[in-house]
């Protein structure tokens, strides 16, 4: 059973293909770790948006955002707002989650931490 401290410490790989794909079952699974995210698009995809006070801390949780899709070479799609970012992680790759799509939902939650 995956725990949110393995997801927290393990680092992404390169996937290809539908053998990667994550399993209903597995998804969920990981899905009850990250409070805040959803599943959506049929479920290829999972979201959160994060919520805050001003511009400037948004910017900046963008900006810690990036430098962990840059060491982890996986990269969400963003949606950036005043007060808010919506982010976006699936794994086109695989037409699918993966792993590496929990690791970094992981991470960002680790960066409000």
């Amino acid at each position: 059973m995956t725990t949110l401290a393995d997801l927290r410490s393990a680092h992404c790989r390169p996937l290809r293909g539908a053998e990667n794909k994550l399993g209903a079952e597995a998804v969920q699974e990981r899905l009850a770790l990250l409070p805040g995210w959803t599943l959506v698009e049929d479920g290829a995809a999972i979201t959160r948006r994060i919520k805050f006070p001003d511009y400037y801390r948004t910017m900046a949780f963008v900006n810690a955002l990036a430098q962990v899709a840059h060491r982890e070479d996986h990269h969400p799609d963003l949606g950036v707002h005043y007060g808010h970012v919506d982010v976006r992680y699936s794994t086109h790759d695989v037409g699918g989650l993966s792993e590496n799509d929990f690791i970094c939902a992981a991470r960002a939650d680790a960066l409000l931490d």
